[in-house]
């Protein structure tokens, strides 16, 4: 922008200042958050819906179409058809992309009464929490494909809250998470055969490291990805590590134990519990016998490869995703589970990122 031009768009704006702060009572702006209220609301209702449908024009070089209004983050726009085709808006959508990024962004977080507020309170857009829901309801997230190689897979699961008949108590189900690589998520209800073929359909090293808690149902969802001799199935250290000192008893042999378990001697750790028959040390060693080929020399794969010896990304994921799914009161029906962890994974994923 040459200095003339800064000039003149100076005296624009001067001018345009002086036209909307006539047309405002004193009242409004007493203070500057009341201030910033009132000039926003103007930008979006007198200034910035003038200046978009001239760039839209420029950039589209048309003006023919059949037009509608669309709702965006700079106002209430009129575009015709082929302007929205140009420039990649969804046929029948009536808020523009980055609107609806917003949307997705605040409805993956919170109740979408909730998400209605605050982006309102961050936008000065007003979308109600019923259009925010329909909005999801309807919105096909599509299926995330790593970019490089996967060689680390983790799983885990959580909990959701359905809904049921009047009268009825309400039910807890679970759901399966995923995370390919600590860099992508995944989340399915009561749909294993499309976990094991998303993470199958990814570009899976030769091994692969597979990381799980004791869980069977985690276990037996591994057996399903890759190929027997591709998979490097190891017992996540925190778990083991948890599971020893639930033993409990002489903090030394704990210690002991827990070295030996360390540089993956399994054999020498359940031999130092040979003369206890405690009910927990029974349990503990059938633990180690039921997932001995599972534990490794854990102080050599960190060394190697950081962060494969644990399974935390994955636990954290699924308190992100519960932090949506469990808000206060949340029961859900099952086909909004689908969608709504859907939504959540592409949040985690940062498709909604601007």
């Amino acid at each position: 922008m040459t200095p003339e031009e800064q000039l003149r768009l100076s005296a624009c704006i001067q001018e345009i200042a002086q036209i909307l702060y006539k047309n405002t009572a004193s009242e409004e702006i007493a203070t500057l958050e009341g201030l910033e209220k009132v000039v926003r609301q103007q930008m979006l209702e007198y200034v910035s819906p003038k200046i978009a449908p001239f760039f839209i024009q420029k950039v589209t070089k048309t003006v023919k179409g059949r037009s509608r209004t669309l709702n965006s983050c700079v106002g209430r726009l009129l575009i015709t058809q082929k302007q929205a085709n140009r420039l990649g808006v969804q046929p029948y959508s009536r808020r523009s992309p980055l609107l609806e990024k917003g949307c997705f962004l605040l409805s993956a977080s919170e109740s979408y009464q909730n998400a209605s507020v605050d982006l309102a309170t961050l936008t000065g857009v007003k979308v109600s929490h019923s259009s925010q829901h329909r909005q999801v309801q309807r919105q096909e997230f599509s299926v995330l494909q790593a970019k490089g190689a996967i060689a680390q897979v983790s799983i885990d699961g959580g909990k959701v809250r359905l809904r049921t008949e009047r009268g009825l108590p309400s039910e807890w189900r679970d759901y399966k998470a995923v995370r390919l690589q600590d860099l992508y998520y995944g989340a399915f209800f009561q749909d294993n055969l499309s976990l094991t073929d998303w993470v199958n359909s990814q570009p899976l090293t030769n091994p692969v490291i597979c990381l799980g808690d004791g869980h069977d149902g985690v276990w037996n969802l591994f057996k399903e990805i890759g190929k027997t001799s591709q998979r490097q199935e190891i017992l996540d250290w925190y778990h083991l590590k948890e599971n020893l000192y639930k033993v409990g008893g002489s903090r030394k042999r704990l210690k002991l134990a827990e070295a030996l378990l360390w540089r993956g001697r399994v054999e020498d750790a359940i031999a130092i519990f040979d003369n206890c028959h405690r009910r927990q040390v029974i349990n503990f060693r059938a633990y180690l016998k039921k997932h001995r080929l599972r534990l490794v020399d854990y102080e050599t794969c960190q060394e190697l490869q950081p962060g494969s010896i644990g399974s935390g990304a994955v636990e954290s994921a699924v308190k992100q995703i519960g932090r949506r799914l469990k808000i206060s009161g949340a029961q859900w029906k099952s086909e909004s589970v689908s969608q709504m962890l859907q939504l959540r994974c592409a949040y985690l994923n940062g498709e909604f990122a601007v």
